[in-house]
């Protein structure tokens, strides 16, 4: 009798073991589940958040970037390429009262767009390497009335304004020829965050050119620039802004990789997370008056077009991670960005 009353014991513990872990096994899966339910709800509420942030400012990180050609500021200009101190101070004031951010090509080309929210990125170039956008004086500093100068002038009086741009260095190297002083020159301009683009080394026209003369053209300035400097170009602007036979070659190359080859004209470039964005073939605009052949074509123009047509203007949402625009223009985002589209 004692070791059957015992062995019901034993079935009654057993069974009572077998009760617990059952009853313990929902209550944790229930407190994962909730820890689930809590983030995905958490996620869900700074998606909305940030969807009405975007909407606030109307967002639209698809639209059309200005990307503006300079070549040398010089107190009396020889050519329509060139401006004077007092016009480029213009320019940039210009830009500065019209909420633009200036950005390098090296952000552009890359998606990485940290400028605050409603305002819109510009990208500043210069191209020919030339001493009236950047002369150092004695002690390092740039001096008076050079380009770089006055951006720096300007941004100074205009927090929030970025002093920063991309030089498109040929061999003229800013009218150095020494070596340390070049040196000097180029590691100033990446110490203090302007970027350093690709010109080629001679300035050729590359239509037509062999594929040998296409890569050496470039990869000799190219590695020049990064044994002066310590870094490599990641963009290249074409001379005359004509492209080789083979698109590519200006992107890859024999010790070169550029991811983004930009042109001489004529109109704003796509934003990088558009499909029409043409890595190959970016678009810039001179910089110039509304006059003969700048009367639609040119910087004053197409400031003025962007201006009157702000839905066609790449307004940031201050958030680089996401990439906001109105639901409607979903269709032009690139696959890329697909996990960073945030449209309202």
């Amino acid at each position: 009798m004692r070791l059957r009353f015992l062995g019901g014991l034993g079935v009654l513990a057993a069974a009572a073991i077998l009760t617990t872990g059952c009853d313990s096994q929902p209550a944790d899966t229930v407190k994962m589940a909730d820890s689930k339910a809590d983030a995905a709800a958490k996620a869900k509420a700074s998606k909305a958040a940030k969807v009405q942030r975007a909407a606030a400012v109307k967002a639209n990180e698809l639209g059309q970037i200005p990307v503006l050609m300079f070549h040398r500021v010089v107190e009396k200009p020889g050519t329509t390429d060139d401006r004077s101190p007092a016009q480029f101070r213009a320019d940039l004031e210009r830009l500065v009262k019209e909420d633009y951010v200036p950005i390098t090509a090296a952000e552009m080309v890359a998606g990485r767009i940290d400028i605050p929210a409603g305002k819109h990125p510009v990208v500043l170039t210069f191209d020919d390497s030339s001493p009236s956008q950047l002369t150092l004086n004695e002690v390092g500093v740039p001096q008076k009335d050079t380009a770089v100068a006055i951006l720096k002038e300007v941004a100074a009086k205009h927090p929030g304004f970025r002093p920063v741009a991309t030089m498109y260095i040929t061999r003229d190297m800013f009218g150095k020829t020494v070596r340390e002083e070049q040196a000097q020159t180029l590691q100033w301009l990446k110490d203090n965050g302007f970027d350093l683009g690709n010109h080629t080394r001679d300035h050729i026209n590359l239509r037509g050119r062999s594929q040998k003369e296409v890569e050496e053209q470039i990869s000799t300035i190219g590695k020049q620039i990064a044994s002066l400097s310590g870094v490599k170009p990641t963009t290249i602007a074409l001379p005359y802004g004509n492209q080789p036979k083979n698109k590519n070659w200006a992107l890859h190359g024999p010790g070169y990789h550029h991811d983004g080859a930009f042109l001489a004209g004529y109109t704003p470039s796509p934003a990088p997370f558009s499909k029409a964005f043409e890595p190959a073939g970016i678009p810039r605009i001179k910089v110039m008056e509304k006059k003969g052949d700048c009367s639609q074509f040119c910087s004053e123009a197409w400031l003025d077009w962007l201006n009157k047509n702000p839905d066609m203007r790449y307004v940031s949402d201050g958030d680089p991670r996401t990439v906001a625009y109105p639901k409607f223009k979903n269709p032009y985002l690139r696959k890329t960005f697909t996990t960073w589209a945030l449209p309202y």
